[in-house]
Order: C-alpha cells, then sequence, then structure tokens
C-alpha cells in the first residue's frame, strides 16, 4: 500500500548524513549523554539542542517525562495534562466500564475536568526530582562477606537505609535504588509520586486500537493509539489520595506540541522508561533462552490466549476482561516469538558469541586475573540454574497464576514481616509499602474476575503436571494432597480442588482482603478457613526455602555479575548504555523507511481502502467521511495528506509505550506505541538494519482530536488553535 511521503527539506546540509545514517543502539542514561561520540553524532545528523543538555534529568525536556505503573508518559500543559498510549489506560478504561457503557470499546472524553474519571486506585504519575550514584556506598566491603545470604541481605541493608533516608518526612516522595550494568552501579532516584491520576480522553478502540491483533507489530498501520491523563494533587501542590478538592498539578516543564510533525530522514529521539533489554547476558544465557525459555514461554502464552479467547462472549463484565487478557496476552506471545525468530535469522547469535569473546580477550589480559576468575563463577552459577529452570518457572507461574493465590501470599509475606522491625524487613514489605499494597489489593477489586481466575491457574496446575513428582514437590502440599497420594493428582483432582476453592473463598471481597493484609497476624493465617490462605500455609515452608536458595544465588552473583558487565563495557570502549531497567532513558536516530524505495509515513486516505467495516478494521464513520473529504486543515503535511503513522529507526522495548518522539529542538512529534516484528530481538542483539519503530504522528493525534472526537478544549489546554 504505497503511502504519499512529504520530501524532505530542501537545501538540508545534514540530509545525507542522516540518510546514511545507522543507529547502533543505545538506551542511554542521562548521565551518558556527555559522552565522546553524542556531540560527534549529533553535529553530522544537524541537531539543534547539545546532547549535554540532556545529561540533566531535571531540565527541559526530559523534565516532563514522567512513568506510569507500566508505560512512559508526558506532561503536555501546565495544568498536569499527561499523554500516553492508548492500550497504555486499557486498565482505567476497564475499571470504569459496565456492560451497558463499555469504554474500552467506546472511549471517552471528560468535557470539563469535573467529568474526569478516576484511573484505578493504583495507577500513578511519578515525576523525577533527584538522581545520586550511590555505588560507593552500597557495594563497599560486600565481598568480604562470606556467606552470600548474608552478602545479599547487607546490599539490601544499605539500599533500604538509603531510601529511608531519602523518604523520611516526605510523604508524597517514593525513593528506589536502581541498578545498573548488572550491579556494576547503582543510583538513588527520587520521584514524586502523585496518586490521583485520573482519565481524561480515550478515542474509540476503532482509532486507538485500530487493526487490533491482525496489525499488531506489523507494517503499515493506522492507528491512533493515544490518550490523556491529568495528574492531581493536594491544595498545598503535594500529592494526596483522590479528594473532590485536589488540583490539577502544575509540571516545572511541560511539552512543546508541534503541529509540523516530521519528514522523512529528519532526526528524532524518544525518552521514556524502557523495561527489561537483555544485552549484557552472556553467549551461554543467550543460548539457553533460545533453546529452552522462549519456546516454553511461547507455548504458555498460547495456552493463556485461548482461556482469553473462550471468555469473549462470556456474560457480565467477564468478556470485557477477558478482551483485555487477549490483547495483552497476544502482545507478549507476538513478541517472544519475534525475538525467538530474529535470533534464529542471521548472524545475531553469531554476533553476539563474538561480543562474548571480546569481552573475555579483554578480562584476559594481565593484571585481570579477577575479571577470569568472576566470570568463570558466572559461567558456573549460570549453569547449574538452568538444570533447574523448567521446575523453578512452572512453580513460580503457578504460584501467581492466580489474584486472589496471590493475595493469600501477600497477606501472609506482610504478616510474617510485620513481626520484625520496619527496618529488617524484606524489601517490598515495609511500611512506605503498604499503602501502595493496600492501592493493589483495591484494584483488584475492580479487575478480578472468579470465572478467569480459575481458569488461568487451572492451566498453571495443569501444566505442572508434565513435571516428574520430585520436581513438584509444592503441588500436592499446595493441593492438600497427602504425600502418599502424591502420585495420583491428575487434571480431575486439580479441576474438583478447584471448585471447591473458588466456592469457599472469601478472599474476593475487598474488606476481607484488606483486613488480612494491614492487621493479620501469623496465627490468624494459621487458622484461616479459607482454602487459599490454608493452600498457602501447607506450601509456606517449601517456599521459603526456595526462596533462601534464590537469596543465596543473587548473593553470589553480586560479585561475578558486575565483572563482566563492566568488562563487556570496556571491551566496547565505554559506549555501553546498561540494561534497560524501567528508569529515565534516552534513545535518538531518524525517520526512516523498512527498505529506502519503501515510504516512512502512512497517511489517512489509505484508511478507506483498509476499512471493512468490521473489527479490527472499523474506523468510525464521521473518521471516514472526513477522510474521504479530505478535511485536513492545517495537520496535512505539504502534499495535502494527513501523516498517521511513521517509522523511525530508535532503540525502544516494553515501557516505551507512550514514550514521547521528540524533534531536534524537543518539541512533541509523535509517540512511541510499537515495532516491526522483525527488529524485536534486538532486546537481545542490537541491529540497526532490522530495527523500526512506529510512532502515531502528532497531527493524526491532533487531527483527531479536532475534527473527529471534539477535543477542542484540550487542544487549546496544550496551545494548540482548533482549526476544524
Amino acid at each position: 500500500m504505497p503511502a504519499a511521503a512529504p520530501p524532505a527539506a530542501p537545501g538540508d546540509p545534514h540530509l545525507e548524513a542522516r540518510r546514511a545514517y545507522l543507529n547502533p543502539g543505545g538506551m542511554w542514561m542521562p548521565m551518558q549523554m556527555t559522552l565522546p561520540g553524542h556531540a560527534e553524532a549529533f553535529g553530522k545528523l544537524g541537531v539543534d539542542i547539545d546532547p549535554r543538555k540532556l545529561a540533566d534529568p531535571l531540565a527541559a525536556p526530559l523534565r516532563a517525562i514522567v512513568r506510569l505503573n507500566s508505560c512512559s508518559a508526558s506532561f503536555v500543559s501546565p495544568d498536569g495534562l499527561v499523554v500516553t498510549n492508548h492500550h497504555c489506560v486499557q486498565t482505567a478504561l476497564q475499571v470504569n466500564s459496565t456492560p451497558e457503557r463499555n469504554l474500552v470499546e467506546h472511549g471517552f472524553l471528560a468535557r470539563s475536568r469535573a467529568d474526569e474519571l478516576p484511573a484505578g486506585p493504583a495507577e500513578r504519575v511519578y515525576v523525577a526530582n533527584a538522581f545520586t550514584d550511590v555505588s560507593a556506598t552500597v557495594r563497599e566491603g560486600l565481598a568480604l562477606i562470606a556467606d552470600p545470604v548474608a552478602r545479599k541481605e547487607e546490599l539490601e541493608k544499605r539500599t533500604k537505609q538509603q531510601i529511608a533516608a531519602c523518604e523520611k518526612g516526605r510523604s508524597g516522595v517514593r525513593c528506589n535504588v536502581a541498578t545498573y550494568f548488572r550491579g556494576d552501579l547503582y543510583v538513588l532516584i527520587e520521584e514524586l509520586e502523585i496518586r490521583d491520576v485520573r482519565l481524561v480522553y480515550a478515542p474509540s478502540r476503532s482509532i486507538g486500537n485500530y487493526g487490533g491483533e491482525v496489525d499488531n507489530w506489523r507494517w503499515p498501520r493506522h492507528t491512533g493509539d493515544f490518550a490523556f491523563y491529568r495528574a492531581y494533587v493536594g491544595k498545598d501542590g503535594a500529592p494526596a489520595d483522590r479528594a473532590a478538592d485536589n488540583v490539577p498539578y502544575k509540571p516545572a516543564h511541560h511539552l512543546t506540541v508541534s503541529t509540523t510533525g516530521v519528514r522523512p530522514h529528519d532526526f528524532v529521539m524518544i525518552t521514556g522508561f524502557p523495561g527489561r533489554t537483555t544485552r549484557t547476558k552472556t553467549a551461554l544465557e543467550v543460548k539457553h533462552d533460545v533453546d529452552w525459555f522462549y519456546p516454553y514461554y511461547i507455548e504458555l502464552a498460547k495456552q493463556r490466549y485461548a482461556v482469553a479467547e473462550a471468555h469473549l462472549q462470556a456474560p457480565g463484565e467477564t468478556a470485557i476482561k477477558a478482551g483485555v487478557l487477549k490483547q495483552r496476552t497476544q502482545n507478549g506471545l507476538e513478541k517472544v516469538s519475534g525475538v525467538l525468530a530474529g535470533l534464529k535469522r542471521g548472524d545475531l547469535l553469531q554476533r553476539k558469541a563474538l561480543l562474548d569473546e571480546r569481552t573475555r580477550a579483554w578480562a584476559g589480559q594481565a593484571g585481570r586475573e579477577a575479571h577470569v576468575t568472576a566470570i568463570a563463577k558466572l559461567e558456573q552459577l549460570i549453569a547449574d540454574e538452568q538444570k533447574t529452570a523448567r521446575a523453578d518457572y512452572d512453580r513460580s507461574h503457578a504460584l501467581g497464576a492466580s489474584s486472589l493465590l496471590s493475595a493469600a501470599f501477600s497477606a501472609t509475606y506482610w504478616a510474617h514481616e510485620r513481626q520484625k522491625p520496619d527496618a529488617a524487613r524484606r524489601p517490598g514489605y515495609q511500611e512506605r509499602d503498604l499503602k501502595p499494597a493496600i492501592a493493589s489489593t483495591k484494584q483488584m477489586t475492580k479487575q478480578f474476575d472468579a470465572t478467569l481466575d480459575r481458569a488461568l491457574l487451572q492451566l498453571a496446575l495443569v501444566r505442572a503436571l508434565a513435571l516428574p513428582p520430585a520436581e513438584r514437590p509444592w503441588l500436592p502440599l499446595l493441593l492438600g494432597v497427602r504425600p502418599a497420594r502424591a502420585g495420583s493428582i491428575d487434571e480431575t483432582v486439580i479441576d474438583k480442588t478447584l471448585d471447591a476453592w473458588y466456592r469457599e473463598t472469601t478472599l474476593a471481597t475487598e474488606s476481607v482482603r484488606l483486613a488480612l493484609l494491614q492487621n493479620g497476624t501469623r496465627a490468624r493465617m494459621a487458622t484461616s478457613r479459607d482454602p487459599f490462605m490454608r493452600a498457602v500455609q501447607r506450601v509456606w515452608k517449601l517456599y521459603k526455602t526456595e526462596e533462601e536458595r534464590a537469596d543465596a544465588r543473587a548473593g553470589e552473583l553480586l560479585l561475578v555479575a558486575p565483572m563482566y558487565a563492566a568488562a563487556m563495557r570496556e571491551a566496547l570502549g565505554g559506549l555501553l548504555a546498561p540494561d534497560a531497567n524501567s528508569t529515565l532513558r534516552i534513545t535518538y536516530g531518524t525517520v526512516k523507511p523498512r527498505a529506502p524505495n519503501e515510504p516512512s509515513f502512512t497517511v489517512a486516505s489509505q484508511i478507506p481502502n483498509k476499512d471493512t467495516g468490521k473489527d479490527p478494521f472499523d474506523a468510525p464513520k464521521p473518521l471516514l467521511d472526513a477522510v474521504k473529504a479530505k478535511q485536513f486543515g492545517p495537520y496535512a503535511d505539504t502534499t495535502g495528506e494527513l501523516p498517521v503513522n511513521f517509522l523511525s529507526d530508535l532503540d525502544t522495548t516494553g515501557g516505551n509505550s507512550g514514550s514521547a518522539v521528540l524533534d531536534g529542538r524537543g518539541a512533541l512529534v509523535g509517540l512511541n506505541f510499537d515495532s516491526t516484528i522483525e527488529g524485536v530481538a534486538s532486546d537481545v542483539v542490537f541491529d540497526g538494519t532490522m530495527v523500526r519503530k512506529i510512532h502515531v504522528d502528532v497531527r493524526y493525534m491532533l487531527w483527531v482530536m479536532d475534527k473527529v472526537d471534539g477535543a477542542d478544549h484540550l487542544l487549546e489546554e496544550m496551545g494548540v488553535r482548533p482549526a476544524l
């Protein structure tokens, strides 16, 4: 499907350099933007902004970039208006939906601020306040601690001390210590935690998820994947729980919204919070993922997808929740399938092996014997872990497959940790963690569905049956089957057990879960008659034994994994970005097609030819009518077409959903929302020839808001004058 593309800027002296640019990859920490190479690259590409300006995360434009629970977002107005992806607000749409008012399907627009809806008890907007390198304090002397568990506990003690000092007397601040380069660098990150987050606007599914699963991870795309939240605080400007008299948050910076967008081969960059990559893994680890983990995960994801699909016509809200589950499962399934295919195709595994060899060669030079010893120990730990990988994965998955079972584990864990002094508790179970836990418990009420929960738990338990009984000792304990009859467990036993559990449980009631979470004691857990609580008590000792085994391994890795990552960084001359870990990063490159003769933009005039009138190609009639009449106004490009989506060679991954795509002046020109499937293996080995990211063009966003949904008040708030 050919697309008209706007021409490149005439007389641009840097155009050919951008055409020839091959992105080497890099999700750079802001502090890394002063490294040699960035200024040179920016100069060749003709970028207006100085990369050293991007080294300050508390200055514009980075200060406008915020983190959601699982996505990236940006402030786009002085009154706390936040833009992100449509698929990032699915939970907010779902918790506000009923069978009679299905916001997941029909979208939502608050005509006034009084109409804005709560995004859910657990949704947050995190605004960065400070970044401090605490590596020396956290790591000093760890090698002198012989016992690996004690070593891990000492590290946790030190990080908890850093966090406690950061948060002391500051109820609206949330701090954490992020780890980079496999534990070689520790950074204390201070964020403002905004708890009152409200849904402002999301277009209908037929715009925000146009193309659905058919187009997911594919190009060309015509998807309006954007939506808006608003962040609210108390009258004093501090974060507060939701209240009627809360006021919009006033950010220190917000992005300027471009109305002209970008052209082919223009410079673009993304700032956001990529979730997870594995580029500093060893070749041994990557081979294991290719040989076992990815195929195993894909099989499981297909089965979970089938569970969701089987309930799409269920009564009540089950169908709505099944639809959300299906979308999320399909997204992960297709991505991991693409990663596996990409690693098997071409020379990526060979390139990984060569980098591994290069890393070892650097470590093998005279005076670096400690690195050689550490890398050998690391490989031993990896090999040991791989021996029990399936049993460990099946156990972990099964014990977390049900929201009710997870709630029982959480309450039990809190009861055990609550008896300790706060500073001695395990991370995640201190007093600072109770409010988020309560919010998650309340959110569960909005998202829980007993039918889906039971089906997913049954799937996980049945999968575990394929293990030899000796590798699943937790299963008879969980189900309450006597040891003498452990070999008799089959699908019928699991089915009957779950029937009884879901019939008799009280954990589906929010007040019961909250009471256990906030006031539960070990004695109360031990005497509970709830079947899920009783199951957790039976398996608790074994669960803790496995946790101690994992702690020992983590303590061993603390000394050796950082040595491997440091050796890799040195072997690359210092130009290595750490793996993604949901912290603020910058990536830059160009608007780039998949092939020289292909377009890098799609346009609105293609939508009517693509549209079938049926899900997922069922654009709203007002949109189709306006497109056919070419009512694009000032949002059209220089050819008279309305750009919808465009491609770039930027380096992103999960968590970058909703990330701002910025031009060379730092203005918002689009939102990141997807990748082409051919390039997703770059989470493991970056390949600039294959990587293409898909972004919704800001001009399409503004046009939909103006012409289709009548969100003029939001346009004006962002400094854009409605024109249609």
